[in-house]
């Protein structure tokens, strides 16, 4: 028996060849994600500068003519209303204040070093301890109603960062909390 032989095929002719459906959406999905970082993409969030004071804005005691003109003008004196002026916060007393250091570092000590320098300024140290978690940076957490006074130790301390309290971490609800991320100038 014999088989037919058939010429040698040469290939001149090139056809295409087209990518799967899987690879056309991954490119799709690829290109979108580009889109999406670079349109959500913004300047990172500023922190607040605790150093800085607040001005409070002051009434002028002086008046000039035209409030004369007004003053005789019936539904003037009924439209103005009083300026109600805020109570001033009460001074913070640093030794009424319990102050909880925690270290986020692998500096030996270092929560008790500083929390030495914590009870130098007068604060009550009421521990000091290691924190297992991510902290950018060294930061003074108050709960509530005790902003005044993360800020009084974050400024004895030179810490530039305060933030609320997270309570339902470690940090305490009725305590300052420290956590260190290095060394305290």
């Amino acid at each position: 028996m014999t088989f037919p032989t058939w010429p040698a095929r040469t290939r001149t002719d090139r056809g295409a060849v087209l990518p799967s459906p899987v690879v056309l959406l991954s490119v799709v999905a690829v290109l979108l994600a580009a889109v999406a970082f670079v349109a959500t993409r913004g300047d990172e969030p500023v922190e607040r500068d605790i150093s800085a004071t607040k001005a409070a804005a002051t009434p002028t005691g002086t008046a000039s003519d035209d409030t004369d003109d007004a003053s005789d003008d019936p539904t003037a004196e009924e439209s103005e209303t009083p300026v109600k002026e805020k109570p001033k916060p009460k001074p913070v007393v640093r030794g009424e204040h319990s102050v909880v250091v925690f270290n986020n570092t692998r500096i030996t000590g270092l929560a008790g070093r500083v929390g030495e320098r914590v009870k130098e300024a007068g604060w009550q140290l009421a521990a000091a301890d290691n924190w297992y978690g991510t902290v950018p940076a060294t930061t003074v957490y108050f709960p509530k109603g005790q902003k005044a006074a993360a800020q009084l130790l974050a400024l004895d301390l030179g810490i530039a960062r305060i933030k609320p309290a997270d309570i339902d971490s470690d940090m305490s609800a009725d305590k300052l909390t420290l956590i260190l991320t290095g060394e305290l100038d």
